[in-house]
C-alpha cells in the first residue's frame, strides 16, 4: 500500500463571476465541473506523483444550484486504480456561511491517467488497496461501473452526426487562451467541460425560451488533448425531449486555425441533460422535439437506449446521501 493521501479537499467561496447569467439560478453546472476537475487533477498528481491528463467524466448528478456568496467544499478520493489510471469519487457541498452547513450539491466519477512530461505516453501509479469497509464499499461501485461505460462508448460510437437534421443546434467557434491553459501546457479539461455546458444551455435556453439548468451527464469523454491557439468549435445538438428533460449531445472539435474547419478534430464528445426552471428552480414542461429525418430518429433511439444500459447494468452508487454537517 502507496503512503499517498487517497483524498483531497478544496474549499473556496463562489464568487458573482462563477455564475452564468444574472438571477438566483447559481452558479452554473460547467464551472462545477471545473471545480472537479481540479480537485481530481489534485488529488490524482498527489497519488501518482507525476502529470495528469482527464480521460472521462460520468455519472454527474446536479442536485441543487450553488448561490453565490456560498462556501464550497469540493472533496475527491482515489475510487480503484488501474495500471496508469486513477478512478476519482468527487463530492460537491456548499453552506452559507451565516449557517455553516453544508449540504450535498453534486458529484461525479473522473478517471485521469497519468503521463510523462516529456514523451507523453502512460505511466504506472501505485496501486491503491482498500483499507476499511467504506473505501472497499467506493472500490466496489467504481468496479461496477467499467461494463456499463464500456457498453455506453460502444453504443455511441455507432452513431453519426452529420448527416440532414431538422434537430435544434448551436455551434461556437474561437481560439483557445493562454489564459486556458492548464500545468502540462493544455487546454485544461475543466475549462472545455465549461464550454461544453455554456453550449448545452445556450442551444436548450434557445429551443425552450426559459432558463436551463444541467441536471445530469451521463458521460464526458476525451479524445485528444486541445492546443493553446487551437481553433475551437463546440457543437450542441439536442437529440431527445421528455416530458421535462432536454437531452443533448456535444462535440468539442479543435485544430489549427490555418487548418480551417475541415481539419478539426474530436476532442471531447459528451451528452448531457438540461430542464428549463422557473424563478424558483422549479422544473417546467419541455417544449416537444419531433425528429423527423433519418439521423434525428436514430439519435432519439439513442439517446433512449444510454438510458435503458443505465437501468441494464445498475451500477452501485458511488457516494452515500451523507447527512448535512456544521461548518468547523
Amino acid at each position: 500500500m502507496s503512503h499517498r493521501n487517497p483524498e483531497i479537499t478544496l474549499r473556496f467561496m463562489a464568487a458573482p463571476t462563477d455564475v452564468l447569467m444574472a438571477g438566483n439560478h447559481g452558479v452554473n453546472g460547467g464551472r462545477v465541473l471545473e471545480w472537479i476537475d481540479k480537485a481530481a487533477y489534485a488529488c490524482a498528481t498527489s497519488w501518482s506523483g507525476t502529470y495528469c491528463v482527464t480521460a472521462y467524466v460520468g455519472h454527474i448528478h446536479f442536485f441543487r444550484p450553488i448561490p453565490s456568496g456560498h462556501m464550497v467544499e469540493v472533496r475527491s478520493r482515489i475510487a480503484m486504480t488501474g495500471r496508469s489510471s486513477m478512478h476519482i469519487v468527487n463530492e460537491v457541498y456548499s453552506a452559507d456561511p451565516r449557517e455553516g452547513v453544508f449540504t450535498r450539491a453534486c458529484d461525479c466519477l473522473v478517471i485521469f491517467v497519468a503521463k510523462d512530461t516529456e514523451t507523453g505516453k502512460a505511466v504506472a501509479v501505485p496501486k491503491y488497496e482498500p483499507t476499511n469497509a467504506e473505501e472497499q464499499r467506493v472500490y466496489d461501485a467504481a468496479l461496477s461501473r467499467i461494463e456499463l461505460r464500456q457498453a455506453i462508448e460502444a453504443e455511441m460510437e455507432k452513431q453519426t452526426y452529420e448527416g440532414p437534421s431538422d434537430a435544434p443546434r448551436l455551434i461556437t467557434r474561437f481560439l483557445a487562451k493562454p489564459t486556458d491553459v492548464n500545468w502540462g501546457g493544455k487546454v485544461h479539461g475543466g475549462t472545455a467541460m465549461e464550454w461544453i455546458d455554456e453550449a448545452g444551455a445556450a442551444c436548450t435556453m434557445e429551443w425552450s425560451g426559459e432558463h436551463t439548468v444541467a441536471v445530469y451527464a451521463g458521460g464526458i469523454r476525451f479524445y485528444r488533448p486541445i492546443q493553446i491557439g487551437d481553433l475551437i468549435e463546440v457543437d450542441a445538438r439536442l437529440m431527445r425531449t421528455d416530458a421535462r428533460g432536454m437531452q443533448m449531445s456535444i462535440h468539442v472539435r479543435s485544430g489549427a486555425p490555418r487548418g480551417g474547419r475541415d481539419s478539426l478534430q474530436t476532442a471531447i464528445h459528451a451528452t448531457v441533460s438540461y430542464v428549463g426552471v422557473d424563478i424558483d428552480g422549479n422544473a417546467l414542461p419541455a417544449r416537444q422535439f419531433e425528429p423527423r429525418t433519418e439521423e434525428d430518429l436514430r439519435l432519439w433511439e439513442h439517446a433512449a437506449r444510454l438510458r435503458e444500459l443505465r437501468s441494464e447494468y445498475s451500477p452501485r452508487p458511488l457516494t452515500k446521501q451523507s447527512d448535512a454537517r456544521h461548518l468547523s
